[in-house]
């Protein structure tokens, strides 16, 4: 069995700047990380490989030569094999480019029997790219998943998705798409062995050795543009309604929310 993990490094700080021009994250000397979701989806993938021997886990990761980071530290903490697909054209993709340019990425790696991806990153926040990944590689998708039931015989996949109304069971065929959320697991540290092993070479692939169009990534090829961004303004701080008589507690808070209203 083989399983991609799609893995991102973000910025792991608050103080994120941003380019009045692109609306993109400025990036230069921020501290990064793993983006935490992904590492669910990582430790989702050695889970398996600890039950399944035979299985084979590659990390895959698009973006700078920095990025390298995080295959070192997934190597490190057990998987296989790390592949970085590092080009300038890519830079500024939205996540549908983005999605391309890792579709064509996995494409290469074939066969593939279990994609898996944080729900989202931490740096955008949209929860995108999973679901457009699936949707490049024509794969059946589970997306939010916090338990994975079972895999059984004749490649099937049992996961527990969250939904507005609570819980759901779904059972995909294989190969396919899983993205994952925090609840699924709690991530394992580096071992001493795969401390060891953090030297083992990086695949690099640049836009054309990944399969990549450049033409079809990059803030030009983009589908979104980011037109503004902004901070939000502070709200005013909120005071507990005395509930002692609910009646003139609900009197007085309709009272304020029309207030509210006028402001």
């Amino acid at each position: 069995m083989h399983i991609v993990v799609c893995a991102k490094q973000v910025p792991d700080t608050s103080e994120i700047k941003i380019d009045s021009k692109t609306g993109s994250l400025l990036r230069e000397g921020a501290p990064s990380i793993l983006n935490p979701d992904d590492a669910h989806a990582l430790e989702t993938a050695l889970s398996i490989k600890d039950t399944y021997p035979d299985a084979r886990v590659t990390v895959l990761t698009m973006g700078p030569a920095q990025a390298k980071d995080v295959l070192i530290e997934a190597i490190a903490m057990g998987a296989d094999d790390g592949v970085l697909v590092n080009d300038s054209r890519l830079a500024e993709s939205d996540t549908w480019a983005t999605a391309y340019a890792l579709a064509c990425a996995v494409k290469k790696l074939a066969p593939v029997d279990l994609l898996l991806t944080g729900r989202q990153a931490s740096d955008g926040v949209t929860a995108q790219v999973g679901p457009e990944l699936a949707e490049q590689l024509d794969m059946p998708q589970a997306t939010c998943v916090d338990a994975l039931e079972s895999i059984e015989e004749g490649g099937k996949v049992q996961v527990h998705v969250m939904t507005d109304q609570g819980h759901a069971v779904m059972r995909l065929p294989l190969p396919a798409l899983l993205t994952v959320t925090a609840e699924m697991n709690k991530p394992r540290y580096m071992s001493m062995a795969g401390i060891f092993r953090k030297n083992k070479p990086i695949q690099v692939w640049n836009a054309e050795e990944a399969g990549i169009d450049p033409d079809c990534v990059g803030l030009a090829a983009s589908m979104t543009k980011v037109i503004d961004t902004y901070q939000p303004p502070r709200g005013r701080g909120g005071r507990m309604i005395p509930a002692d008589d609910t009646d003139e507690a609900v009197s007085e808070l309709l009272v304020e929310l029309k207030e509210l209203q006028t402001i």
